[in-house]
């Protein structure tokens, strides 16, 4: 098979609809790959000994869709044999044991795709404008993301 017969593509989805592994998944398979990575970021029942209720999630749609697509660019360059990548992040209310973020990369070999899908989730909760409110029993927190380039700057 010729590989410049697919070309490559980025899928990239903010939505308030739940997330599908399977459908995030199949957005990457190519006849091209042998190894498709995911990363399934859920939301737990705790933190710091606190029980969480639900995380609830907002975004600068615009702007976090041109973010993502600079960090599929940037993996295009880092890992050029990569064939597709998917990114969907949901929005608002996300329950216990849903996901809110899943990452999908296939490439030819395993090595590309996993450094790759590991590369992504780092640099989303790095760099792009999307902020999670974990709601407790008996209160909230804004939690800011502790990779988050803009919220390390000195004080």
């Amino acid at each position: 098979m010729d590989e410049s017969e697919e070309v490559p593509k980025d899928f990239i989805k903010l939505k308030c609809e739940k997330l599908s592994v399977d459908e995030v998944s199949e957005l990457v398979i190519s006849p091209y790959c042998g190894a498709v990575s995911l990363f399934i970021g859920t939301t737990r029942n705790n933190f710091e000994g606190k029980k969480v209720i639900h995380l609830e999630y907002e975004a600068y749609t615009s702007m976090a869709e041109t973010e993502i697509k600079k960090i599929c660019r940037d993996i295009r360059e880092k890992w050029p044999s990569v064939q597709h990548i998917a990114v969907h992040h949901r929005l608002g209310v996300v329950p216990i044991t849903e996901a809110s973020v899943i990452i999908a990369v296939s490439s030819p070999h395993r090595a590309e795709s996993l450094d790759a899908v590991m590369y992504c989730i780092n640099t989303l909760k790095a760099s792009v404008p999307i902020w999670k409110k974990e709601i407790y029993e008996d209160e909230y927190s804004w939690k800011e993301n502790k990779e988050c380039f803009w919220a390390n700057s000195e004080k």
